[in-house]
C-alpha cells in the first residue's frame, strides 16, 4: 500500500483479491507478497512458492467450528448451515472439527476497532483537505463516512492508544486459543448476499445502516484485528441460487495452511462452473 500510506485503517485493512480458482489466488499471492520498502512490518516470508501449496497434502487438521456471531446478532440460517456443511465436508476429507465459542470479549474487541476505524477515517478526511487547500465538508463524502470521521475526531490520544493496546490483547488471545487448533471456521458473512441499496454508504437512517452492516458482517472484523489470514469459499448455495461463503482462518503467517486445505475443498466440492441465478 505504500510508498505515501503503508497502511489502511491504522493497521487493520490488508488487500488481496477475490479468484475463481484456489490456484489463481496462490499465484497473485506470490507476485504480491513480501517486504515492502519501508514499511514498518510485514507477514513472515513464507518457506515455498503458494502455488506449491495447492495440490500439497494438508495434514489432519485440527479445525474449530464458531458459528456464534461475534457482535450476538442473528446468523441468517443459510450462513449456519454453509459453516456447517462445510465443517462435515472437512471431517470427510479426514480432518477433526471441533465445535467451540469465541476465545475472546468480542464486545471490548468491537469497541476497539471501531475506535481506530473511525481516528483513521478522520485522518484521512483531514488528508484530503490538505491536498484540496480547503475544509472537506459532508457534501464531498457519503453520509457514513462523514459520521465516522465526526466520532474519530470526537476520540481522546488516550482512548485511541488504549484501543491499540486492546487489539494487540485480542491477537494475543486468538494465538493461544489456535495453539489447539490450525483452522477455524466461521460463516463469512451472517447473511446471504443482500439486495443493492441496503449497505449503500448514503443512507435515510445511519441507525439502520449501523444494524445492517452490523449484521451483515460480524465475522471479518475479527481477523481484521488479529492479522491472521483468512479466507472465503463458496462453499454453500442459497435455494435461490446465490452462494455463500465460509471462511476458514489460519495462525498467523500460515497461509499455506489455507492453501492446501482449500485445494482440497475446491477438488472436494468444485464451484468454478456455479454461477447465481439471473
Amino acid at each position: 500500500m505504500g510508498p505515501e500510506h503503508f497502511e489502511g485503517w491504522n493497521g487493520l485493512s490488508a488487500h488481496h483479491a477475490v479468484t475463481i480458482s484456489v490456484r489463481d489466488s496462490a499465484a497473485l499471492l506470490d507476485a504480491t507478497s513480501g517486504d515492502e520498502l519501508g514499511a514498518p512490518y510485514y507477514a513472515p516470508p513464507q518457506q515455498r512458492p503458494f502455488l506449491m501449496e495447492v495440490g500439497a497434502d494438508p495434514g489432519e487438521l485440527r479445525i474449530a467450528l464458531i458459528a456464534d456471531s461475534p457482535a450476538g446478532t442473528p446468523v441468517d440460517p443459510e450462513c449456519a448451515k454453509a459453516a456447517a456443511e462445510a465443517a462435515s465436508l472437512c471431517e470427510e476429507l479426514g480432518h477433526k472439527v471441533e465445535e467451540t465459542k469465541w476465545p475472546i470479549n468480542t464486545e471490548t474487541m468491537r469497541a476497539a476497532f471501531l475506535t481506530i476505524v473511525h481516528v483513521s477515517v478522520a485522518r484521512t478526511l483531514d488528508d484530503a483537505a490538505n491536498m484540496l487547500g480547503r475544509p472537506v465538508t459532508d457534501q464531498d463524502v457519503e453520509s457514513v463516512t462523514w459520521v465516522m470521521a465526526r466520532r474519530g475526531r470526537d476520540i481522546s490520544s488516550v482512548d485511541y492508544s488504549r484501543a491499540i493496546e486492546t487489539i494487540h490483547q485480542i491477537g494475543y488471545a486468538m494465538a493461544k486459543f489456535q495453539r489447539s487448533y490450525d483452522v477455524v471456521i466461521n460463516p463469512t458473512l451472517g447473511k446471504p448476499p443482500a439486495p443493492l441499496g441496503v449497505l449503500s454508504l448514503s443512507p435515510e437512517d445511519i441507525n439502520a445502516f449501523t444494524k445492517e452492516i452490523t449484521e451483515f458482517s460480524p465475522f471479518t472484523a475479527v481477523y481484521n484485528v488479529t492479522g491472521q489470514p483468512s479466507m472465503s469459499a463458496p462453499l454453500h448455495w442459497t435455494p435461490d441460487g446465490l452462494p455463500v461463503g465460509v471462511m476458514f482462518s489460519a495462525r498467523f503467517g500460515d497461509e499455506a495452511t489455507l492453501f492446501r486445505l482449500a485445494a482440497q475443498l475446491e477438488k472436494a466440492k468444485p464451484w468454478a462452473g456455479q454461477r447465481p441465478k439471473m
